[in-house]
């Protein structure tokens, strides 16, 4: 059974667009990147109701969400229980068979991050994606947190660019969308400076304003910050959760002074160029690999005057 559609999706014509031109190819491999909560999921749900997907591959359309695996047999095993198959001694090689002797599919593989980021696995994962790519008629589809793609896959160029906060708008709209059409413009646009245009921010505020109205949200943020927005019970409901899943990366961990300048970061809303970064005189060894381990966990970005910067919620 698929994920049901987005019913709120705004601001990502231009991302959906390029990914159903990936779908041109004959069979596309594709990475959905991006910081947690900025929508790689809701875009992916998007692109496997769109018409012209629903038409090309029918019932043979498979979205499988990774959270709960965490090894190659774990991840087959979830992936033949959506195609049907009983668990068997070599779980691996009978999905591989199916998909091989089927007619073509599409595989959507979500939250991946949750398998490749530890690396005693990440040999094993990248080996098993790297047989089903073997298969000349399976498409594969992945979304994970950060900016790096899984090595072992031609992946289909263009590369996606990782997913960008939201345009304004689409954030208002977006807000709108979930709160009361008659809350006051200024206090809106107060709440949305809180987000950053984050969607997932966004989807948690405005619930919150919705019941308890746009100046009891700036009163309590004031005091509680992220941990407003964080009662859920998963990274799809918990803004703290998902940006401390990020902030515990392996990937992050293994670059000492990561973690300082991501602090210093959270204090200068304008960034820093790589200029400033090198004659800062800052105490940070290496302090290029710091700023590309907080890029590759999209813990930071760069922004359109190559300022690298640290969104407002993280």
């Amino acid at each position: 059974m698929l994920p049901s559609e987005p019913k709120i999706f705004h601001g990502r014509d231009s991302e959906l667009s390029d990914v159903l031109k990936l779908f041109h190819q004959p069979t596309p491999r594709i990475t959905i990147l991006g910081a947690g909560g900025i929508g790689k999921t809701s875009l992916a749900q998007t692109v496997v109701h769109h018409p012209e997907i629903a038409a090309r591959y029918d019932q043979l359309r498979f979205f499988v969400a990774c959270d709960s695996v965490a090894t190659k047999t774990e991840l087959a095993t979830l992936i033949g229980a959506h195609l049907g198959l009983k668990p068997g001694k070599d779980i691996t090689r009978l999905v591989v068979n199916h998909f091989s002797h089927g007619p073509p599919a599409l595989l959507i593989l979500d939250n991946f991050e949750t398998l490749w980021e530890p690396t005693k696995s990440r040999e094993d994962i990248e080996e098993f994606l790297s047989l089903l790519t073997d298969i000349k008629h399976l498409a594969l589809m992945i979304t994970m947190r950060g900016a790096e793609r899984p090595a072992k896959v031609s992946w289909s160029q263009p590369f996606l660019q990782p997913l960008a906060p939201l345009e304004h708008d689409a954030a208002l709209q977006t807000f709108l969308d979930i709160t009361d059409y008659g809350v006051d413009q200024g206090e809106v646009d107060k709440v949305l400076s809180l987000t950053d245009n984050m969607p997932l921010a966004i989807n948690l505020l405005a619930h919150l304003v919705d019941s308890e109205g746009c100046s009891n949200v700036l009163s309590h943020w004031e005091r509680e910050k992220t941990t407003l927005i964080s009662d859920g019970y998963d990274r799809r409901s918990n803004l703290d959760l998902s940006i401390s899943l990020s902030l515990s990366s392996l990937r992050l961990k293994m670059v000492p002074g990561a973690q300082e300048l991501l602090s210093l970061l959270s204090v200068l809303p304008d960034g820093l160029s790589d200029v400033e970064l090198m004659q800062s005189g800052l105490l940070i060894a290496n302090i290029l690999s710091c700023k590309a381990a907080l890029v590759c966990t999209a813990l930071a970005y760069s922004d359109n005057q190559k300022r690298i910067k640290a969104l407002m919620p993280i």
